[in-house]
């Protein structure tokens, strides 16, 4: 008996038939970035937000392509997200955002990683190892402007410019803040933090300076300073609510009709019989649900019938009735029958149903929908 190859790297994963194929457009993302890089001067560096798997595009192959545009400075959360980073980026510039973790010291160094110090017991503990090694160790020192979530205190940072004996080992590459409300131009509190920030800057002057995400790079060359680090723009979110999206879209979520009927008007569809035909009706059901990262608040019920939609054969057509695990209803009597068949292709995010759009149907943010697409989608990244 003889067997087909494997597939190798350089050619695109084949689905057996069942999955949704989720295509992540890589020269998207890479005009994304330019294009964010294009909107500050050159003396500030555009870095890349890489937590959570990519925003769930694949952290490997999204900091590739960025490094190769030109991009030298990468944020994750998690030492462990550093550590799979550093093995596709040898020379790249890595932050861990969400600290030093306690007793992990040695991970951080082995890796070249550089810590955002949030707490005077972070810095005391970088400083003590840095001292134990007798090495100048880098790291970024992040202060809470506003958002009350992570950073040190203004006070904090007044005792650290005091008392130059608590940095001792430690080498300052970046200081930081984030913007808490960006996304809303207007919102009072963007001004607060930027004058909050400016005053902790004045006490570390060598040091570069970063306070702005991908909402923020839109508030002005004010709020630049040395370094921007954008997240959910490079992946095609809008970093401009209540503005024409000025990015491309990145992630493209594709399904497929796995069956067509007709229903009675009057009949119910789905789980929990939540939605009724309100006329003869014909339904597809599409092989993507909630496994998929399809968030049961994108259906729709008799109570609350606009849910989100899809896109078909060049038209659009509504969800009808509860998402399931693995199948969603649509809605498509009035898509032509010429479009309509087993196999069928059905868009579920991407140029037509854009990520924002979808977040919104599922009352939620784009962060957490790309973030847990699912992991059983076939794969592809288009370059």
């Amino acid at each position: 008996m003889t067997h087909s190859a494997a597939p190798t790297s350089d050619r695109p994963a084949v689905s057996a038939g069942g999955a949704a194929k989720l295509t992540i457009d890589l020269t998207a993302l890479r005009s994304n970035w330019c294009y964010l890089n294009g909107k500050v001067g050159d003396g500030c560096t555009c870095a890349v937000v890489l937590k959570a798997n990519g925003y769930g595009t694949g952290a490997a192959e999204v900091g590739k392509t960025l490094y190769h545009a030109g991009a030298r400075v990468f944020f994750v959360a998690l030492p462990e997200e550093g550590i799979e980073l550093r093995k596709e980026l040898p020379h790249a510039e890595i932050y861990v955002l969400n600290g030093l973790f306690r007793d992990r010291e040695k991970f951080y160094y082995d890796f070249d990683l550089k810590p955002v110090l949030n707490s005077l017991e972070e810095v005391a503990e970088w400083s003590s190892f840095a001292q134990s090694l007798q090495e100048e160790l880098p790291a970024a020192l992040h202060f809470d402007t506003g958002m009350h979530r992570l950073g040190m205190s203004i006070g904090d940072a007044l005792q650290i410019g005091e008392s130059a004996h608590l940095l001792k080992g430690i080498r300052i590459d970046l200081v930081m803040s984030h913007l808490a409300c960006a996304d809303t131009p207007d919102h009072g509190l963007n001004e607060k933090q930027l004058n909050r920030f400016q005053r902790v800057c004045e006490l570390f002057p060598e040091a570069r300076k970063s306070l702005s995400n991908s909402a923020g790079i839109f508030l002005g060359d004010d709020y630049h300073f040395d370094m921007v680090r954008p997240g959910i723009a490079l992946y095609g979110g809008n970093p401009v609510p209540d503005e024409t999206n000025p990015m491309l879209p990145v992630a493209h979520v594709q399904a497929e009709i796995i069956s067509l009927r007709e229903v009675p008007h009057g009949d119910p569809v789905g789980y929990g019989a939540s939605r009724v035909t309100p006329r003869k009706s014909r339904i597809a059901t599409i092989n993507a649900g909630y496994a998929d990262g399809l968030h049961r608040l994108v259906g729709s019920s008799d109570d609350q019938p606009n849910g989100a939609r899809v896109y078909i054969g060049g038209h659009f057509a509504p969800i009808f009735g509860r998402v399931s695990m693995d199948m969603i209803a649509v809605d498509v009597t009035d898509i032509p029958e010429e479009h309509l068949s087993r196999g069928a292709p059905v868009e579920i995010m991407g140029a037509h149903v854009n990520v924002d759009e979808l977040a919104e149907f599922a009352q939620t943010i784009p962060y957490e929908l790309l973030c847990s697409l699912g992991a059983r989608y076939t794969r592809h990244y288009k370059r």
